[in-house]
């Protein structure tokens, strides 16, 4: 794949590491928060600042949870990380946000700094992805051809590892290999003993593992202790012993220190490891689930070890990986859609948590963060699919699996597919609605229509039918159910459920027109002809109907029975993208040209009810469009929202068309429906799709 040269707008990898160069070093668009260090729920720390000293780092809901960075040039302090007052800020001259590096860099005092934050994502490598570990490193060059005496400081909060300030918390170092590792964590380890949203976790330890290198030292101190030790230049003689203490009193860091020494023209760079080891993630119908790196018994210090060890190899993976990720996505729709994408990747991985099941498979578990925390909800894998479908449908599988077993089990009654599996992180069964007891405020046409969707396209990801296979006589239940309601449904939340019940829900009829497609394609697949003739042919004549049921002059209608409304139709998309063709191509040209002619300056609106939108389905929207110019007429107002947007948080889904803020949710792993796009090029999906980008 060629690269684009409109990707000049977002940044480029330099920092010490063996990458091309490049002719020029353009900066990354403003975005309402960066990804500094996101890998699950729990564990996410993010910048809300357009410096990186513009404010403490947080956790995606809005806690703090301080990393600091100070370095000390001729000894005199400068901050590059956080907001201490007392510290002049070294200044900013760039920031660039790739899939899995962030890169700052600074030049002040006679001194170049470059921080990276590089966080190994690849897609295809579940064990690395898995890992709780990011790489920080920070390369230092004389700027002004003079030599300069040159410390770096670093402290990781004890925030990190609580949920409110007011816990105690306990701490120490240990030697593992040639590394000394320091941990802290609250005194009680209540281990998966909380669920809910807006929770931060308070059991395992939060670890800053520092390889051996020249004028490397460690200590675990109070930030009292910390800001003096930058001020003089050196750590206490001893560690801070006083535990267990509150997390707000002293606040505990823990904190590394590299002495380079003179610094010339010659960049010298020094790096660390944060992590967090939090023994148990997920709880699963009871269970207690390991991390996925965990099923072979590995320990933590064994994965440290292993981490130290490839940190090289990956990161060449990892950059080459980048590249190629940035150029494919340029090349599906332009450098601002690719820079909307790859701001959400690492959000979309970080709303997760990859755990292994009993026999050792890969489970994926999804928290819908701010919104009511349930795990794996249906109607929010839906969204994301894309991003796992086009670098890795077996990533979807994961998310799928636990799903389908909870459908299978028998406590599960309904003849439609479950909205949830618990409240994260323990996923012991529905909590939304009726869950097992009720039908009332369930999402059935919703769910069924999800599920069938996203089975078929995995089916059409792997060029095969075996994901579905096994769950075929539940798959059959769930078509019979759409068949029987799917064309006019009745009154019922979809999974813009923020919007109100609905009945007569045109765009979600659309989903069960096309998920009976989606069956009927997996049946011939499967070799089911006279069922997948049956399902097809069903199907096409349910949109044949739905094309007049819809129809309203130069649009299509909200609900059938509401004539002058509208909405977006972004469930159609995989009428393309599936190959299912059972809606004229003339639809998606006529919601197109109309959405053109509806948009405000942040978007266009969901519906014609209100002003706000969701990300995730505009990015649908655009995608009905059949040329690139309409594509980016629609998502060109996403991209200015992402970077004016005054709501600094990590890219909201759901917002205000008119004044560009977040009406609700944040940090949600939705922002994968971005990721549409490149599946319309079916020959460029299934290469990715099976990891040979």
């Amino acid at each position: 794949m060629k690269h684009s040269a409109g990707w000049a707008a977002i940044g480029f990898l330099t920092g010490g590491l063996a990458i091309p160069a490049h002719a020029q070093e353009p900066v990354t668009a403003r975005t309402p928060a960066t990804p500094l260090v996101v890998h699950d729920p729990y564990f996410s720390i993010w910048s809300f600042n357009d410096k990186l000293t513009g404010g403490p780092t947080h956790h995606w809901t809005g806690s703090s949870q301080q990393l600091i960075g100070v370095v000390r040039i001729d000894g005199k302090s400068y901050r590059f990380m956080g907001d201490e007052p007392s510290l002049p800020a070294l200044p900013q001259i760039s920031r660039a946000i790739w899939p899995t590096h962030v890169i700052y860099r600074f030049q002040g005092a006679g001194v170049r700094l470059t921080a990276t934050f590089f966080t190994p994502d690849l897609p295809h490598n579940l064990d690395v992805l898995s890992r709780p570990l990011s790489y920080l490193s920070w390369k230092v060059s004389s700027s002004d051809g003079s030599p300069h005496q040159v410390q770096i400081y670093f402290a990781a909060s004890a925030e990190l590892a609580v949920n409110d300030v007011y816990q105690h918390v306990v701490w120490g170092t240990s030697r593992v290999g040639d590394m000394q590792v320091m941990h802290i964590g609250t005194n009680t380890q209540q281990v998966l003993a909380k669920s809910g949203d807006n929770l931060r976790i308070d059991w395992g330890w939060a670890d800053v593992a520092v390889p051996a290198q020249p004028g490397a030292s460690v200590a675990t101190i109070g930030m009292n202790a910390f800001n003096d030790a930058v001020n003089k230049g050196e750590f206490p003689a001893s560690d801070d012993l006083n535990m267990p203490r509150m997390a707000r009193i002293d606040t505990p860091v823990l904190a590394a220190r590299f002495d380079l020494g003179q610094v010339s023209g010659t960049p010298i760079t020094r790096r660390l490891m944060l992590a967090y080891d939090d023994r148990y993630g997920i709880e699963l119908f009871h269970r207690e689930l390991p991390d996925y790196w965990r099923r072979g018994h590995t320990t933590f210090a064994q994965m440290l070890l292993q981490a130290e060890a490839q940190r090289a190899s990956l990161n060449a993976q990892a950059t080459a990986f980048d590249h190629a990720l940035v150029s494919a996505l340029t090349q599906a729709g332009g450098s601002k859609y690719a820079q909307l994408a790859v701001l959400a990747y690492q959000q979309t991985l970080g709303a997760t948590k990859l755990a292994a099941g009993i026999d050792g498979e890969p489970l994926l578990f999804s928290k819908e963060n701010f919104s009511n925390g349930c795990v794996d909800t249906v109607d929010v894998t839906y969204p994301s699919a894309p991003l796992f479908l086009f670098v890795n449908p077996k990533l979807l599988e994961a998310m799928l699996r636990p799903v389908l077993q909870y459908a299978e089990m028998p406590r599960w009654p309904w003849p439609f597919a479950p909205h949830d599996i618990g409240t994260y992180p323990l996923a012991n069964g529905q909590v939304y609605g009726g869950a097992e007891t009720s039908e009332v405020d369930q999402m059935p046409v919703e769910e069924t229509g999800n599920m069938l969707i996203m089975m078929d396209a995995i089916a059409q990801a792997e060029g095969n039918p075996d994901f579905a296979k096994p769950y075929w006589p539940m798959l059959t239940k769930w078509a019979k159910y759409l068949r029987a309601f799917g064309l006019d449904p009745k009154n019922q939340l979809s999974t813009d459920d923020f919007a109100g019940h609905l009945a007569h829900n045109a765009n979600l009829s659309i989903k069960a027109i096309l998920a009976l497609g989606s069956y009927a394609q997996l049946a011939r697949m499967l070799g089911h002809a006279d069922i997948a003739n049956d399902y097809q042919q069903t199907a096409k004549q349910m949109a044949g109907q739905w094309v007049h049921m819809a129809a309203d002059g130069d649009h299509t209608r909200l609900a059938f029975n509401m004539p002058n409304t509208w909405s977006q139709k972004y469930n159609l998309v995989w009428n393309r993208i599936l190959g299912l063709n059972l809606f004229p191509p003339s639809v998606a040209r006529q919601e197109v040209a109309f959405y053109l002619q509806h948009q405000n300056a942040f978007g266009l609106p969901l519906d014609y009810r209100h002003t706000y939108t969701k990300l995730d389905w505009t990015t649908w929207s655009a995608t009905l469009a059949n040329n690139q110019k309409d594509f980016e007429a629609l998502i060109d107002p996403l991209y200015k929202f992402m970077t004016e947007t005054p709501t600094r948080v990590p890219l909201s889904d759901w917002f205000d068309t008119v004044t560009g803020k977040q009406v609700g949710f944040q940090a949600r792993s939705v922002v994968g429906g971005i990721f549409i796009k490149p599946l319309t090029d079916k020959s460029l999906w299934r290469q990715w799709a099976q990891g040979h980008p």
